[in-house]
C-alpha cells in the first residue's frame, strides 16, 4: 500500500497532449497544480533533459530525466507514459527511491492490448501467406496459388516460445489461446500466474529449437543485450518465424539479416530495431521475408487519451492510499 498524500499534489508532465486531452488531465487532477516541463514533447517516449520546473513537483508523468530523479526528495511518484522503463532500471534509482519512500509506475496495462494484436497480426500474415501475396501484387503480379497454399499453415499445434513474459505476453497467450497452439514462456522470475508452462532462461535453448514461433519482448537491460546472438538465432528451424516488439538491442541484428539472407529462417517482422529510425542502407531492409514497422505496436487511435486516464485511475489511488497499479519499484 502507498501512503496518502497529505496535501495537495503538483503533477510535473513533459507531454505536450492534444488538447481535449490536455483537458481531461486538468479536470481529473481535481485542482491540482499541472506544471509544463520548460522542453515538452508530443510523443510519449521521449526523455525530458533535466528541467527546473521538476523541482518544483511532488508527481512526474511523462519521461523525465532518470539522472535527476536521484536528486529530487520532493517527487513521490513517477508515472511513465510508457510500457518500457529501461531508462529507469537502475541499481541507484531504486535504492533511492527506496530510500524516500517514492514510487515508479508505468503504463503496461495501456499497451498490453495493443501489442498483443500487433503480434498476433503478425503471426497471422506469416501463417497465411499474406506479406508474400502483397509483394507479388505489387511487383510481378504473379499468380502463385500453388506454392502459396503449400507454404500457408494452420496455427493448431505450432509450438510457440514467447520471451520477456510480462503483460503484453500475456494477453497474447489469451488471443492465441484459441486456435490450438503449443506455448512456453520464458522470464527471468516467474510469478506463477503465467498462463504456460514456463521455461527457464538456463534450459530455453532446448525448447528453442522445435519453435515455429519465436517472439520476443524482452525489455532492454544489462542481462538482455544481444541475447539473440548469432549462436541463439542458430538454434532456430530454417521453417522458423522471429518476431522483435521488445528492444532493438536485444538482438544482434547482424547475424539476423545473414540467417534470412542464407535462407536459414523462414521470415520475421520487426517492430523494433537498433538504431530507430533504422539506417536506409541496413541489410535488414533487403533480408528476404523480413518485414519491418517503425515502433508502432503500442499504437491506436486514443492513446494519449487511455494514457491520461490510466494516469488518472493512479492518481486517485495514490490520493488514498492505494496500491497503484502497473508499479515497477
Amino acid at each position: 500500500m502507498s501512503e496518502p498524500a497529505s496535501e495537495l499534489s503538483r503533477v510535473w508532465t513533459n507531454t505536450n497532449f492534444p488538447e481535449d486531452v490536455q483537458l481531461t488531465l486538468e479536470d481529473g487532477l481535481d485542482g491540482a497544480e499541472l506544471i509544463y516541463a520548460t522542453q515538452t514533447v508530443s510523443g510519449n517516449l521521449t526523455s525530458s533533459p533535466p528541467d527546473r520546473t521538476l523541482e518544483e513537483a511532488t508527481i512526474a508523468f511523462g519521461q523525465p530525466d532518470a539522472e535527476q530523479l536521484l536528486h529530487l526528495s520532493n517527487v513521490r511518484w513517477v508515472h511513465l507514459t510508457s510500457a518500457g522503463y529501461t531508462k529507469y532500471d537502475r541499481d541507484d534509482l531504486r535504492a533511492v527511491f527506496r530510500e524516500r519512500g517514492a514510487i515508479l509506475t508505468n503504463s503496461s496495462s495501456v499497451y498490453a492490448e495493443p501489442c498483443a494484436q500487433h503480434a498476433m497480426s503478425m503471426i497471422l500474415a506469416f501463417a497465411r501467406q499474406l506479406p508474400m501475396s502483397w509483394k507479388e501484387q505489387f511487383t510481378s503480379r504473379a499468380w502463385s496459388d500453388a506454392s502459396i497454399r503449400r507454404q500457408s499453415v494452420l496455427l493448431n499445434d505450432q509450438n510457440i516460445i514467447i520471451y520477456g513474459y510480462g503483460a503484453i505476453a500475456h494477453r497474447l497467450t489469451e488471443l492465441l489461446k484459441p486456435f490450438g497452439t503449443n506455448i512456453v514462456g520464458v522470464r527471468r522470475n516467474p510469478s506463477g500466474n503465467e498462463l504456460v508452462p514456463m521455461v527457464s532462461m538456463a534450459d530455453h535453448k532446448a525448447w528453442l529449437e522445435h519453435a515455429d514461433h519465436v517472439i520476443n519482448i524482452l525489455p532492454a537491460n544489462d542481462a538482455t543485450k544481444g541475447f539473440f546472438d548469432r549462436d541463439t538465432l542458430r538454434c532456430l528451424k530454417k521453417t522458423a518465424y522471429f518476431y522483435n516488439i521488445g528492444r532493438g538491442v536485444t538482438v544482434d541484428q547482424e547475424a539476423l539479416s545473414d540467417l534470412l539472407h542464407c535462407g536459414e529462417l523462414a521470415g520475421a517482422y520487426l517492430d523494433v530495431t537498433d538504431p530507430e529510425p533504422l539506417p536506409v542502407d541496413n541489410p535488414l531492409w533487403d533480408a528476404p521475408n523480413c518485414f519491418i514497422t517503425p515502433h508502432t505496436a503500442g499504437g491506436f487511435q486514443d492513446e494519449m487519451t487511455r494514457l491520461v486516464n490510466h494516469f488518472l485511475d493512479n492518481y486517485v489511488r495514490f490520493q488514498t492510499g492505494q496500491e497503484l497499479v502497473d508499479r515497477v519499484y
